[in-house]
């Protein structure tokens, strides 16, 4: 193992890789990394299934059987993206009971093009948790004002959500209040609540792109550059151990509750002049998860310094940053509301393009 990424898991974080294909499924590529690099989950997203399938030509004879079968390309884009979230949740199984079911997760995400509405997007969670099968498997939901009650709706079902594309605490806030209601839900009903899990997936470096952006362009070389996503985190964090302090947390850890963690998205560096590891060395405290992409997971096993909880200590000068983004004149909520709208574009432009491109195999 890694010393470095050993130090980053000793810290209470754990390390999912944002990737999955059928190359890394057969090839071993997953497996190796489980075995020598801490991996102890995958995430998936509509980018991440149309990179794979477009660039893999593992893909290409079930597809021309199916469509042989007449399936449509939909259910051909169905059928390729869960038989590999089934693999990967088989493949995780051993880490999946060994850390009581903390870890071993693979996520995988609800039609992009559903981010606006409520019940086709509970109908799908459904769909997808009872075709895949699988206990391991986390469920993606956007953090859009119509995903907010699909988060209830599915943990009160017994269904583990992850919960994507969250930019702002405010959302995020919701998003945690959504959770506990299902949690509470599902009591009412007298049903277990100790097998459902969570993570709140927040989305970190786009957050310096389009705030660094906007300060070059009433500010250049401000002192507030590339600071604005690692404190939107640590206010995350904030408002998370505000929660597990709660009467209404810990009524419901007495039934066995489980935590929904904070989990750090877009985590790959995309700003060059700033330090590869960044979002994540700067974004360590227990019970978070990191999904990085494999060039991250790599930058910081070979020189990622590692000093141990980074979140906590950080939470005073997280507020000051956002009071002098204001006195600055950047308008944080037009940017997370900017951020929501183009993440849910991007992950269906992507989503459109795995669905022509399966369309054009022959």
């Amino acid at each position: 193992m890694s010393t470095n990424l050993q130090a980053v898991s000793d810290a209470g974080v754990s390390i999912w890789l944002d990737d999955l294909s059928r190359d890394r499924l057969q090839s071993g590529s997953l497996a190796g990394l489980i075995s020598t690099s801490n991996v102890v989950g995958v995430t998936t997203n509509p980018s991440i299934f149309s990179a794979a399938i477009k660039g893999s030509a593992l893909y290409k004879a079930d597809v021309l059987a199916l469509k042989t079968q007449g399936a449509d390309t939909a259910a051909i884009v169905t059928a390729l993206t869960t038989a590999d979230v089934m693999a990967a949740c088989d493949l995780f199984a051993d880490i999946f009971d060994s850390t009581k079911h903390v870890d071993g997760r693979v996520s995988i995400e609800v039609d992009p093009f559903l981010a606006h509405e409520t019940q086709p997007t509970i109908a799908e969670g459904k769909s997808l948790w009872n075709l895949i099968n699988r206990p391991n498997l986390l469920v993606k939901v956007p953090a859009t004002l119509a995903g907010l009650p699909a988060i209830r709706e599915l943990t009160a079902a017994g269904i583990s959500v992850n919960v994507t594309l969250i930019f702002s605490v405010e959302r995020y806030k919701l998003v945690m209040d959504e959770y506990l209601a299902g949690l509470e839900d599902r009591l009412a009903a007298n049903l277990a609540i100790n097998d459902i899990h969570s993570v709140a997936s927040f989305f970190v470096s786009r957050l310096d792109t389009e705030i660094d952006k906007r300060l070059d362009a009433i500010a250049p070389h401000s002192p507030l550059r590339g600071a604005s996503a690692i404190a939107n985190a640590v206010l995350a964090y904030e408002a998370f151990l505000a929660v597990v302090s709660t009467p209404r947390w810990k009524a419901l850890v007495e039934h066995g509750a489980n935590q929904q963690r904070p989990l750090w998205a877009s985590t790959g560096v995309k700003d060059k002049a700033y330090d590869s590891t960044r979002y994540v060395i700067e974004l360590i405290a227990p019970h978070c998860v990191n999904t990085m992409p494999e060039a991250t997971l790599n930058e910081v096993r070979a020189h990622g310094a590692v000093r141990g909880d980074t979140i906590t200590p950080a939470i005073a000068g997280a507020h000051a940053h956002f009071a002098a983004l204001d006195t600055a004149g950047i308008d944080v909520a037009d940017v997370v509301d900017f951020l929501e709208k183009d993440g849910v574009k991007k992950f269906a432009d992507a989503w459109q393009e795995l669905l022509d491109n399966v369309s054009a195999v022959s």
